[in-house]
């Protein structure tokens, strides 16, 4: 038996919407006692904590500033992953790294019509957390955390995560061509991966909306270090 309303919200189903709003105005709690039975399971935090800060985290938030949404609701937030559909090893990578740092298991979905699958959960205060701001962060100064900076081994690791979502890397042999780009449209967060390449050692250039390597040692050295695409 199909229910009407499944897989809807208030912010989806003018209807859904309707039945939310009379249960406010009422006062009505209808998941008060579900609530409650999750936190004694464990299934629902009481707590949120910091987040522990190692590689796995930097490589989370530096994937998220380039493939990733977080946006907030009333009572929780969003984090979402977008990925291509022909890409299922950076869809398995990301939900086991989500699952490792948040503790729960990401639903992934197709959206768009089935070119991009998306790696979601919900929980509070994840923008917090994260230290990312809530999207659209287009034209926000986004600044690189203190702590990964003052670590390379965790710089790699953000910059893993940048260019997983943002980055490419193309040979064009009868011409000895040989790139890393990172390309991204935020002057701050261009900003932010030249510093960064160029801390470890690399030698990067600069164009409007992209980051570039192209000495062809520099950009085997640079793959194999932030170990690009290797699931």
């Amino acid at each position: 038996m199909s229910v009407w309303n499944k897989g809807q919200t208030r912010y989806t189903n003018i209807s859904v919407k309707k039945i939310s709003e009379t249960m406010k105005r009422k006062k009505i709690d209808n998941f008060r006692e579900w609530r409650e039975k999750m936190r004694l399971e464990g299934k629902i935090k009481s707590e949120y904590l910091p987040l522990k800060h190692n590689g796995d985290l930097a490589e989370l938030i530096g994937v998220v500033l380039g493939d990733g949404h977080i946006r907030a609701y009333p009572r929780t937030e969003e984090l979402s992953i977008f990925s291509n559909s022909n890409n299922p090893s950076f869809v398995n990578r990301y939900s086991i790294l989500i699952e490792k740092i948040f503790g729960k298991k990401p639903a992934k979905n197709i959206h768009s019509g089935g070119n991009c699958i998306r790696i979601r959960i919900y929980e509070k205060h994840i923008s917090d957390r994260l230290g990312i701001p809530f999207s659209p962060r287009g034209n926000l100064n986004i600044s690189i955390p203190g702590w990964i900076i003052s670590n390379k081994k965790y710089i790699v690791r953000y910059l893993r995560g940048l260019y997983e979502a943002e980055g490419s890397h193309s040979i064009h042999k009868p011409t000895c061509t040989y790139k890393v780009q990172f390309s991204n449209r935020n002057i701050s967060m261009l900003k932010n991966v030249f510093d960064l390449v160029s801390r470890i050692g690399f030698h990067p250039h600069k164009s409007k909306d992209m980051i570039q390597l192209s000495r062809k040692k520099e950009v085997f050295g640079f793959i194999r270090l932030i170990k690009f695409r290797k699931y």
